[in-house]
């Protein structure tokens, strides 16, 4: 058996093999990304920027069944079996693309959206409410204070109506923390929204990087299917022309 031959099965085993394996982790990026959209959805309003995610979930789901169907085209060497698997391969390296263009508008419109968006949500803040709790909840979780930081607070209507004071989510520690702008060393100074930013920008960046990588390893798969469906039994490779 010709060596090229040999390798480009071994090409399209290896690619069937991960198949599962890529499915599996494109599953657990495209959830994460979600999951972290959905704990702070109170400050995206633009819900288009969760499209990579969902087209890396709907990628994976049918990864499993085209795994299969490439490793029996591969060691049968069927032309209609190899045809099908090299449809299927271009079919997710063009969603892959897409998930990789989409991923790169939206990435650039992140902070654009946040500062509108995180404005309101915490000029309403009145500590009952839902969107109060996702502020709080940010807050928290990001250990910062207010949208630039934590003057971002002067002028809201929780401030002027609790006597001059942030929510205590701003508080580094409750203990002794009142949320008076005079306590400025039991506060979190930093906002709210750089941090948020730096977090979807770097969660969406590992996201992109992982797509990427799939889609090289699909290129090279559909190279790897061009070379065996030319091989003949008689001549070895049929001319391109042919």
């Amino acid at each position: 058996m010709d060596c090229g031959v040999v390798i480009s099965k071994t090409v399209l085993l290896f690619l069937s093999l991960v198949f599962w394996a890529a499915g599996a982790a494109l599953a657990y990026v495209g959830a994460y990304v979600i999951k972290s959209y959905d704990n702070f959805d109170s400050f995206i309003q633009d819900r288009y920027t969760l499209i990579p995610a969902v087209i890396i979930i709907c990628i994976s789901a049918v990864m499993f069944i085209f795994g299969l169907v490439g490793c029996c085209a591969t060691i049968r060497e069927s032309k209609v079996g190899l045809g099908f698997f090299f449809m299927i391969i271009m079919l997710i390296f063009a969603a892959e693309v897409a998930a990789l263009v989409f991923g790169f508008i939206y990435r650039g419109k992140i902070t654009q959206d946040l500062d509108h968006s995180m404005n309101d949500v915490f000029k309403k803040y009145d500590g009952q409410s839902s969107e109060s709790s996702a502020a709080d909840y940010l807050q928290t979780q990001l250990n910062c204070c207010g949208v630039h930081n934590y003057t971002s607070w002067i002028g809201t209507l929780w401030y002027t109506s609790h006597n001059n004071t942030v929510p205590l989510s701003c508080c580094k520690n409750s203990t002794g923390c009142t949320g008076r702008l005079d306590q400025l060393d039991l506060l979190n100074l930093q906002g709210c929204e750089t941090e948020l930013d730096q977090l979807f920008r770097g969660v969406l960046g590992y996201a992109l990087l992982v797509i990427l990588g799939f889609a090289i390893i699909k290129l090279f798969g559909m190279l790897s299917v061009c070379v065996i469906s030319c091989k003949t039994q008689r001549s070895g490779y049929q001319p391109l022309y042919a």
